[in-house]
């Protein structure tokens, strides 16, 4: 049997090419066609993973419902429940009865298995279209532990939303947000860090001092973030693994604030206010070099690089109003990109480079929207009392936000980047200031 190893943190993937010999026809993958019309989801199924052994058993259905949970929750698929199955799947090597599946309207048929020794765990899977009864790429395997199976049924969602799509997935990835708790008058926040499924949550501050506009790296190792631990805004740098974190970028007699990596990770940029005005600055995080980038008597900040590091996009006032604006990375002429009613806010460059999503008001409402880098073509994707606060899934397919209703607790909510497939993300409880994560190793 031919493998090829990649080993990964916790994980090993494989691709099981020996397992079936394909032709150039079966390596065709099935295609879902996303565009900014009505969407007919793809029916799917999923049986549980094949138990190869008796420790196994006790993951076969837990890994089945992650990867079932994962697909349905984009809007573009749908599960074709279990009760209407006619084939059964009692062994990962067992030919596929394509005609009992398409009896049932399957499109798209997932099997997996799964085998535990000790605490390490094995976890396979196949993709078959059904509709041209062939098999779509060769099958993958993973091995890691037993505390990774979560990341194994991502890494199987991923791949075959990938297949489908023609897209990168994303469920592989995490998710650093502000998670509240208290009362309005006496608010706690703490920094916190989850699975995009909102699993696994992890507290990486005590909530002793206000902490707000995370930031994390394309690495996913280290955060950036403003706390008021001081009784002053200031920038901390923490590292994801050691919890390790230090202060940064620190101005005498200026407030620091609104920090975002440069896309490589060697610097950041920023907010500073001092003498009346608010600025941007940059600065290299490995020789604390800074250079600023405005000089006006306005208020420049949330600033944001394009993925190729060449420009940043942010807010500012000078012209009257709060307006987007576009700026070469090393400070220069900015030109204003939003002309629309209302104010705008919170830019955010899009990881595929084509899109920069924003927080609008108008009107007594709060908009979540994306327009091309240029400022043409704004499509409002939200609408409610307070939505704030974008983020772009890895993959720039979704967008991840604030949402606060009159008199309510905020929560995380997510939107397809067409508008569609509006959903709430679960947290522990009230949530803001989302910032997400790449895709893990």
């Amino acid at each position: 049997m031919t493998r090829f190893f990649l080993t990964l943190p916790a994980l090993v993937l494989i691709f099981l090419a020996g397992m079936l010999a394909l032709s150039p026809a079966q390596a065709q993958p099935l295609r879902l066609q996303i565009t900014e019309g009505v969407i007919e989801p793809m029916p799917f199924a999923m049986p549980a993973f094949v138990a190869e052994n008796s420790a196994g058993a006790q993951y076969s259905e837990r890994l089945a419902q992650v990867v079932s949970a994962n697909l349905s929750n984009t809007g573009l698929f749908r599960e074709v429940p279990r009760q209407a199955h006619i084939a059964r799947i009692n062994s990962f090597d067992a030919s596929v009865s394509y005609s009992d599946w398409r009896a049932v309207n399957v499109q798209a048929l997932i099997t997996g298995a799964v085998s535990v020794q000790g605490n390490r765990m094995t976890v396979k899977f196949r993709l078959f279209d059904v509709l041209t009864g062939q098999q779509v790429g060769d099958g993958l395997q993973f091995a890691g532990t037993t505390e990774s199976w979560r990341r194994m049924a991502h890494k199987v969602s991923d791949a075959v939303y990938s297949r489908i799509t023609g897209e990168s997935g994303y469920f592989d990835s995490r998710v650093v947000f502000i998670s509240e708790s208290g009362s309005r008058t006496d608010r706690r926040r703490r920094l916190a860090i989850m699975d995009q499924d909102g699993e696994n949550v992890q507290f990486l501050t005590d909530g002793r001092a206000m902490v707000i506009g995370p930031r994390i790296s394309l690495t996913g190792e280290r955060i950036l973030y403003t706390t008021y631990e001081t009784g002053t805004p200031r920038i901390a740098l923490m590292n994801t693994q050691t919890g390790q974190r230090q202060f940064v970028a620190d101005m005498p007699g200026a407030q620091v604030f609104s920090p975002r990596f440069t896309p490589d990770g060697s610097g950041l940029v920023f907010s500073a206010a001092r003498g009346g005005n608010t600025d941007l600055y940059r600065m290299s995080l490995s020789g604390g070099q800074m250079s600023q980038l405005t000089s006006s008597p306005s208020i420049a900040t949330a600033p944001s690089f394009s993925p190729d590091g060449r420009f940043i996009a942010f807010e500012s006032d000078r012209s009257g109003t709060s307006q987007l604006y576009v700026m070469p990375a090393s400070g220069g002429e900015a030109r204003r990109i939003s002309f629309g009613q209302g104010r705008y806010s919170t830019p955010v460059w899009s990881p595929r480079g084509d899109l920069i999503a924003f927080t609008k008001s108008h009107a007594g409402r709060f908009h979540i929207g994306v327009m091309r880098t240029d400022g043409s073509e704004e499509r409002l994707l939200t609408a409610s009392f307070l939505d704030e606060s974008p983020t772009w899934a890895p993959n720039g397919r979704v967008i991840m936000f604030t949402r606060e209703a009159q008199g309510g607790d905020p929560s995380l909510y997510s939107v397809d980047i067409t508008g569609r497939n509006l959903r709430r993300v679960p947290t522990p409880g009230p949530a803001s200031d989302p910032a997400w994560g790449p895709l893990r190793p």
